[in-house]
């Protein structure tokens, strides 16, 4: 039995009338003509998939949150969205990154939380009912509904395991919503996936900035790969509690004792204000200044793979 509400999991409170009233008068919801002129430069390669076997881990991304993780011999899908459109965002701006008919069969399904842009009814109603979903606290009523027969709810630092697989739900710092009655009525997180060989990939869904990243360093010593938000964070003042900017998702990444990031959650939906393309050139120079290798900064285009 899960609580009635998670208010209590929230890192800062969400905005009251006071900050409603602001962002009316002031806030910026999409950037202007210049921000978006550079959506034509967005970086899209689609390429075919790696070829994996179960000592292999391979990632590749589809878009916004959602990545083909392969590990242990397992084809697991990231906050699945292949919908060209979600409620109330323009449609996305860049194609996905792999089309539905190529991938192959897909043995589980982790969601980090139950925004439009991460749960996405139209995608997962493409699966087999029989596919593994694991959900946060509270989100599995939701997948029942839609006749989804193996779903595993978690709280956070909670585990299951599939096929020597095993996957920890983590916190992050978000909060939930999909109705006008359900605000964090379920949870929000994060996950770790590590194989039989102890490899790490750590997919953080949408969070902001904070503490939990080196609790969950701490507690899951060497991730091999941080899979991070770095879009979707202007103006600040509205939008820093919920969501990294750049120079945060290195630190992130840093604060985890990752060897290698990917950044995601940018150049698919136009949800703030910032530039479309200001994310990649800001994770870029905040990796630089960190000193750490290049080549472990996975700056992937949508549709690109790279395998450990």
């Amino acid at each position: 039995m899960w609580p009635r509400t998670f208010h209590d999991r929230l890192t800062a409170p969400l905005p009251g009338l006071r900050a409603m009233a602001r962002f009316a008068r002031e806030g910026a919801v999409r950037p202007g003509p210049e921000g978006l002129a550079d959506i034509p430069r967005l970086p899209y390669a689609p390429g075919p998939l790696p070829r994996v076997d179960a000592r292999t881990v391979a990632v590749t991304w589809a878009g916004h949150a959602s990545w083909i993780l392969r590990i242990g011999g397992l084809t697991v899908l990231t906050d699945p969205v292949w919908s060209r459109r979600i409620l109330g965002t323009p449609a996305r701006i860049t194609p996905v990154g792999v089309p539905w008919e190529a991938l192959p069969r897909v043995d589980a399904v982790v969601i980090s939380h139950n925004h439009y842009d991460h749960l996405d009814a139209p995608t997962l109603r493409r699966l087999p009912r029989d596919t593994p979903v694991f959900v946060p606290a509270g989100l599995a009523r939701w997948f029942h509904r839609r006749r989804f027969t193996r779903v595993t709810e978690l709280d956070w630092w909670e585990a299951a395991e599939l096929d020597g697989v095993r996957f920890d739900f983590v916190p992050s710092h978000h909060w939930s919503k999909r109705t006008l009655t359900d605000t964090c009525r379920s949870l929000w997180g994060g996950w770790v996936l590590t194989d039989q060989e102890g490899r790490r990939v750590y997919f953080a869904g949408d969070t902001g900035y904070g503490h939990w990243f080196s609790r969950i360093g701490r507690r899951y010593p060497g991730i091999d790969l941080a899979l991070l938000p770095i879009g979707a964070y202007d103006p600040r003042w509205w939008l820093s509690d919920v969501h990294c900017d750049p120079e945060e998702a290195v630190r992130a990444a840093q604060d985890l004792g990752a060897t290698r990031m990917a950044p995601m959650h940018w150049a698919t939906f136009v949800l703030s204000a910032e530039p479309v393309l200001e994310p990649l050139t800001r994770v870029r120079a905040a990796w630089e200044k960190t000193g750490l290798p290049r080549e472990n900064l996975w700056d992937m285009p949508v549709g690109a793979s790279k395998v450990l």
